[in-house]
């Protein structure tokens, strides 16, 4: 058997079942990796290990009964610093929020923690979720596994480095322009955006109205068990808005006979070769696996770079809001990248918002239309590799070219790890209709298959000598 804290959940379960693995043992495997290994990456910014062990501890004696509350009753599962858990505060990565504690869990935590998972850490954020690395004043800057000199992407970095290094197997993060799947492709695991609000939000709804939360894990299979949990979906054959079964349901189906679009390189979008080349043998994999792929420029999607300024408006616009009410003392204490973008959100007249919402509208439409003539769409997850910790070099503060877009039209997009560019792993784009996030699964799942298992980073991590991670 492989290394406990590398065990996926079908095996994880399989272990509790059978008693030759025990909840508490997991537990303790997970807080010591953590204990091990975050000094160097960061990736946490609180942890509750005694409320985990005593949680880890009830699940042992449901299992010993043979009574486990759910199809996750005992595994660990963190959550990142933007969506509530009860007993941590909710800090977004800023010193402006308010450090005390939850006394309710988010919708989806609460559903994660019926179908028995154990929240027992927050993952580091950039601050409120404002950019695709994840540094912050709260908390210092998290660091890429494979790499500990570069970013992990972002803002949900910290919970991609933590599944990737196996500090647990799963992740609730959110992503509002590519938080999720950007920090999967350059940490070498699977982040899966569902359809927008496909999972329940709360009173923490999406105030972008761009952001949805979602898992990030090593497998599809995982992704798959614990999006069951977080929309009510079951395996009796019932589900609260989900598909009819769950989506971990049919997603040994395969993708025989499915029309896929293949767009290696959007007009514009200069995707590096090696990146390119590492998609473009997944984009032939699902020729040999039975599907028609064909090669197309998606031409909604060079419409919307054209339009150029739809989604960074909005993302202006929406922190603009968020820090309109702060006391001036509190802005002085914000990320100075959030306070730009605030600023510049604040110069945007209502006509220029408007219009960036009708482009929004005009793309949702044109994707409609696109995906009567294919099944699924596949791209590159980013252009480029990582940048160094720490900060967001200028080339990179627009909206990300190949992401952002999906989440103006609403789109289930997942990335799944395609091999390596130089030395650091890249990833495989697969995005569909609303509403098609089995489908997306399912192929992902066909690919993941014919791939192989992808390699873990080495737990032998090193950091800079010369550069500190928090302040």
């Amino acid at each position: 058997m492989s290394e406990i804290v590398m065990l996926n959940i079908a095996q994880l379960v399989a272990g509790f079942r059978q008693r030759s693995l025990s909840p508490v043992e997991v537990m303790c495997a997970v807080l010591d990796r953590v204990t091990k290994l975050d000094p160097a990456v960061n990736a946490f910014c609180a942890l509750d290990e005694e409320g985990a062990m005593s949680a880890a501890c009830e699940a042992e004696r449901r299992w010993t009964r043979g009574e486990p509350c759910g199809p996750l009753d005992g595994v660990p599962v963190s959550v990142k610093d933007l969506v509530a858990v009860a007993g941590f505060p909710t800090r977004h990565g800023s010193w402006t929020a308010s450090p005390d504690r939850e006394s309710v869990d988010a919708p989806a935590v609460a559903r994660l923690r019926r179908a028995g998972a154990i929240p027992f850490g927050k993952t580091t954020t950039s601050e409120f979720g404002n950019k695709i690395v994840t540094d912050c004043p709260l908390t210092g800057a998290t660091r890429n596994p494979w790499d500990t000199r570069l970013s992990p992407g972002g803002s949900s970095g910290g919970s991609a480095v933590a599944v990737a290094l196996g500090m647990g197997p799963l992740s609730l993060a959110t992503d509002g322009g590519g938080s999720i799947r950007i920090p999967a492709c350059w940490s070498g695991v699977v982040g899966f955006k569902p359809t927008f609000a496909l999972v329940p939000a709360g009173n923490a709804a999406s105030w972008t109205a761009l952001s949805t939360l979602g898992p990030i894990a090593r497998t599809v299979r995982d992704a798959a068990l614990m999006l069951d949990a977080m929309t009510g979906a079951n395996n009796d054959g019932s589900s609260e808005g989900g598909s009819p079964a769950g989506y971990s349901a049919a997603l040994d189906d395969g993708v025989v006979g499915l029309r896929i679009g293949w767009c290696p390189a959007p007009d514009g979008v200069p995707v590096a070769p090696d990146i390119a080349a590492c998609v473009g043998r997944a984009a032939d994999t699902f020729g040999a696996l039975g599907a028609t792929v064909i090669q197309t420029d998606v031409a909604p999607i060079a419409d919307y770079y054209g339009n150029g300024r739809m989604h960074s408006v909005q993302w202006c616009v929406f922190f603009a809001q968020r820090v309109r009410h702060m006391e001036a003392a509190d802005r002085t204490l914000l990320d100075p990248e959030l306070t730009a973008l605030a600023d510049a959100g604040a110069r945007i007249d209502t006509a220029t918002f408007v219009d960036a919402l009708l482009a929004r509208h005009a793309l949702g439409a044109s994707m409609e239309t696109f995906f009567e003539r294919y099944d699924l769409l596949l791209t590159p997850t980013f252009h480029c590799g990582p940048p160094p910790v720490p900060g967001l070099p200028g080339h990179l503060r627009s909206a990300p070219l190949l992401t952002a877009w999906c989440n103006q039209a609403g789109l289930p997009a997942i990335s799944v790890p395609c091999g390596f560019a130089g030395d650091l792993p890249t990833g495989l784009q697969i995005i569909g209709r609303r509403g098609s996030d089995a489908l997306v699964l399912r192929a992902a799942r066909a690919y993941e298959l014919a791939r192989g298992d992808f390699p873990a980073p080495g737990p032998e991590l090193q950091l800079p000598g010369d550069v500190e991670i928090a302040p």
